[in-house]
């Protein structure tokens, strides 16, 4: 029976920092008037990383779809209200799992006489890597390029996804990453 719930709670455990692991943060300029902004142009920002092709297309084409819900129209031309850019990043972290044998008491005393043996079971581990990415949001007010929102979105990325479900995060993300543009106005 422990067994179980010492299973349970590993699972519970394992869901919990699965929901967790997607994090978004954003901050913006409170003196901006983000009601003025009407239409927006991409812009390549100075030592961003590069994506590869098809990977660039699909972050674009998904922050454009969530820009337009926002009322924001693109436009290759100038003059653009707002320029968008956004720069990804990916870490690794180890990770270390262990896992014992033992039923997690130790040898001792029990009615009268002496149990166990000095040094229970025994114990072994595994490493992994862990990919953590993220996706910058940099927008800049084009009359006079200060940067006016920035959002970050970061989340642990499965390398072995298929396509569809990296697109299904992807639009997960900016979805999220962009319901706070544009941000509240609190009088």
């Amino acid at each position: 029976m422990s067994r179980f719930l010492l299973l349970a709670s590993a699972a519970c455990l394992f869901v919990a920092s699965s929901a967790i692991a997607q994090d978004v943060r954003y901050n913006f300029d409170k003196a901006t008037d983000f009601s003025k902004f009407k239409t927006y142009k991409w812009i390549e920002l100075k030592d961003a990383q590069k994506l590869n092709n098809i990977a660039e297309k699909q972050v674009q084409a998904t922050i454009d779809a969530e820009l337009a819900k926002k009322g924001l129209m693109r436009t290759d031309n100038d003059p653009a209200d707002l320029y968008v850019g956004y720069q990804v990043a990916v870490d690794q972290e180890k990770q270390f799992t262990s896992y014992s044998s033992d039923w997690g008491y130790g040898s001792g005393w029990y009615r009268g006489g002496w149990y166990g043996s000095p040094g229970g079971g025994f114990t072994t581990g595994q490493t992994s890597t862990i990919y953590n990415g993220q996706l910058a949001i940099d927008m800049y007010d084009s009359a006079n390029h200060d940067l006016v929102w920035r959002g970050v979105a970061s989340k642990t990325i499965d390398t072995k996804a298929k396509p569809d479900k990296r697109q299904k995060n992807l639009t997960k993300a900016i979805t999220k990453l962009l319901k706070n543009y544009p941000p509240a106005v609190k009088k």
